[in-house]
């Protein structure tokens, strides 16, 4: 049996209950394949699970995007072999790992001129921002939005997406850095809600309209904001919790804000089948091959240093996406 470098946890906690572990890797399941991974990707979702916030049975791994070389394939697997190049962004926890099995549904073959750090830096982020933008809340252009953190690796997708469909993108942002590097990337305007108010800027820059949807990956902290950003009947997209989650809610709160609609979706629900992952990461790589998306990659860190790089995400001092890189 194979075996593989994995970063676990055997209890719930700060960076530091991360270990770089050898683990064995059983033989590829009839509809699994075996990828080695040559990058893999940083999300706040591995933060949620190292925290236990979303709990899983200890010991486990973490993370859910990379990409690498196929080198096993399950019998009953038709739209991959050996060799392929491919990536993934939604899979079982265990992405921190140099060789694995994964569920081949899950997994697509990437394009020769999407490189692998490319693809283990975009895969989750650009999964999210495709059910966003074309499945939660379909953007046709011209519309106006809002949309939190746009300095960070889901933003500046985000940002670049919305310039390619003709959307002004308001965001958010917690520095002047960051805020120049939204608008490098196609955020028609960026509020630095460290000094100003985010519900004021809005109102001016919608000359008192608000906009039809904010995407609001921060959760707790910018609930209220958000919902006041909304016109009558607008919708909240709360698709993350890097504050902490939304809880308590009066649904009354909806009613006298505007009659609003607050959706909390999750990528999984988005792309259930091989075809509709397929369609969708054809769609995220087509922007890339045609030069309208600039996969951002602000940090690398090999594998070994995952708790620095988790320091790094909860200290604000990350831009763009961070991957893992491998030796």
């Amino acid at each position: 049996m194979e075996q593989a470098l994995a970063i676990r946890v055997h209890q719930h906690g700060g960076p530091e209950v991360m270990r770089l572990e050898r683990i064995e890797v059983p033989p590829v399941g009839p509809d699994e394949v075996r990828i080695r991974h040559k990058a893999i990707g940083l999300n706040f979702v591995d933060v949620y699970c190292r925290t236990g916030l979303y709990p899983n049975p200890l010991p486990h791994g973490l993370g859910y995007e990379a990409a690498g070389i196929i080198e096993a394939v399950g019998a009953g697997v038709t739209h991959l072999k050996v060799g392929d190049r491919a990536a993934y962004g939604q899979s079982p926890l265990g992405a921190y790992a140099d060789l694995r099995n994964v569920p081949a549904s899950q997994v697509v073959a990437i394009p020769d001129a999407v490189s692998f750090e490319q693809a283990a830096a975009l895969m989750l982020k650009g999964l999210t921002v495709q059910y966003l933008f074309r499945q939660t809340y379909r953007l046709k252009g011209h519309e106006t939005i809002l949309f939190h953190a746009a300095a960070g690796g889901v933003g500046l997708i985000a940002c670049q997406w919305a310039r390619a469909l003709g959307v002004r993108l308001i965001g958010t942002a917690s520095t002047p850095a960051k805020a120049a590097l939204a608008r490098q990337h196609g955020a028609w305007e960026v509020i630095n809600y460290s000094h100003e108010n985010v519900v004021e800027r809005v109102l001016e820059l919608t000359e008192g309209h608000k906009v039809p949807v904010v995407y609001d990956g921060v959760g707790k902290a910018t609930w209220e904001t958000s919902l006041d950003c909304l016109q009558p009947r607008g919708l909240l997209v709360s698709f993350g919790n890097a504050s902490g989650p939304v809880d308590g809610v009066n649904l009354g709160i909806l009613a006298t804000k505007g009659s609003l609609y607050v959706t909390r979706p999750t990528l999984g629900t988005h792309v259930p089948t091989v075809q509709a992952m397929q369609a969708a990461a054809a769609e995220v790589f087509d922007l890339v091959t045609a030069g309208k998306l600039d996969v951002v990659i602000g940090q690398r860190f090999p594998l070994k240093d995952a708790a620095l790089a988790h320091e790094a995400l909860l200290a604000r001092q990350t831009t763009g996406a961070t991957i893992f890189t491998l030796d």
